[in-house]
């Protein structure tokens, strides 16, 4: 199917409006990242990493993403030398659960189709957050986006039965844990839940809770759907 195609069925099963991040809708979130090649990445994706029965799998770096190419040019060319991970986050995720945020961009490649639900920093109020100031948007397969540090954002959402599967780049060390976590010297302190990862969760998101992630989403935790 053509991305206006799906576009279209996502829209009509679902009761929040899905964009493309090809719209105008977009810009305060992110870009779409062009003139990389990212296909020997993707390769690497479909032939040698899986898509968990149930949940998420989230690995922060892996050496084979790591030594390809792109990752160099991407390391030059949008974090300016500074060092960065590649990994992946593969699974069958459909609700909201949270967001995250870090000091500095994440890229995004689609290695299937996906959606992303985002939102901004600036509409933290108090360490709280509304589902309903929260924007979806479709990333077609093959698509690399950079979502800037002021982007809400958690783990992918499917369009298939089969699950997603998504490159994962960051400045190196993020979400990873600590080996003593900082006492909050201000309210943001609250949120830091690994190194550069802050952290609003849905009280429901009992994974994420244990954790120690601060239980800030208000609203329902939603579920995307791909079907009717």
């Amino acid at each position: 199917m053509t991305r206006d195609t799906i576009l279209e069925h996502l829209n009509k099963v679902n009761d929040v409006t899905v964009y493309s991040v090809h719209d105008r809708e977009f810009m305060t979130y992110g870009r779409v990242v062009e003139g990389y090649d990212f296909s020997d990445m993707i390769s690497y994706m479909e032939q040698h990493t899986p898509i968990p029965e149930n949940g998420n799998i989230y690995l922060a770096c892996v050496p084979e993403l790591e030594a390809e190419p792109a990752a160099v040019l991407v390391k030059d060319g949008c974090y300016g030398g500074m060092e960065i991970q590649v990994g992946y986050c593969n699974g069958r995720n459909t609700t909201y659960n949270g967001f995250e945020y870090h000091k500095g961009s994440e890229i995004n490649v689609a290695v299937t189709d996906f959606m992303l639900v985002l939102g901004h920093t600036w509409e933290i109020k108090d360490n709280t957050y509304k589902v309903e100031d929260a924007a979806v948007f479709f990333v077609e397969k093959g698509t690399a986006v950079e979502m800037y540090q002021t982007t809400l954002h958690l783990s992918p959402c499917r369009t298939s039965d089969e699950g997603f599967k998504d490159i994962v780049i960051l400045p190196r060390g993020t979400n990873t844990p600590f080996k003593r976590r900082p006492e909050p010297a201000d309210q943001e302190g609250k949120l830091l839940l690994q190194r550069n990862k802050w952290v609003i969760a849905h009280p429901e998101r009992e994974p994420l809770i244990r954790q120690g992630a601060y239980p800030g989403l208000l609203g329902e935790n939603k579920e995307l759907k791909y079907k009717a």
